[in-house]
């Protein structure tokens, strides 16, 4: 199956061109995964090659901040690794995660509460929005 999805990749201009530069990404990762430290490396990747320049992602500001700190030496060091460019362009990747559901709020009230409200509710009349709500806070509060 990868030989059929290699030949294929390789039939067309366009598609050959693109997958020549994926391939050329995917060694740049392996050269700037050399030459950063592990820790630094974990969470940078590369995410494009654009004529001179080269497009990192940063997994947090914190790195972010140390790869700007590191590009005139990385640009050094891939030159000496054969990859000649002039600049390094850093940007923090955005994490898209899934929202943080919280439990629903648990009413808790008294006992004593809990006729209070009930004795104004049976005050007010029966058609009353406020008397509705009064009657779901009891129902869904919970006593001590």
């Amino acid at each position: 199956m990868t030989r059929q999805l290699q030949r294929f990749l390789g039939s067309g201009d366009a598609l050959a061109r693109l997958h020549d530069h994926a391939a050329r990404l995917r060694r740049l990762q392996d050269v700037v995964a050399r030459e950063l430290p592990p820790a630094l490396a974990a969470g940078c990747s590369v995410a494009n090659l654009k004529g001179e320049t080269l497009i990192l992602l940063a997994a947090s500001g914190a790195v972010a901040v140390k790869l700007k700190q590191l590009a005139p030496t990385l640009v050094a060091q891939l030159a000496a690794a054969g990859v000649p460019l002039k600049s390094i362009q850093v940007k923090v990747q955005v994490q898209e995660g899934e929202p943080v559901t919280r439990p629903p709020t648990q009413r808790v009230i008294s006992e004593a509460g809990r006729d209070s409200v009930g004795q104004l509710a049976a005050t007010l009349p029966a058609d009353s929005p406020l008397r509705a709500s009064l009657e779901r806070l009891i129902a869904r509060s919970r006593s001590r």
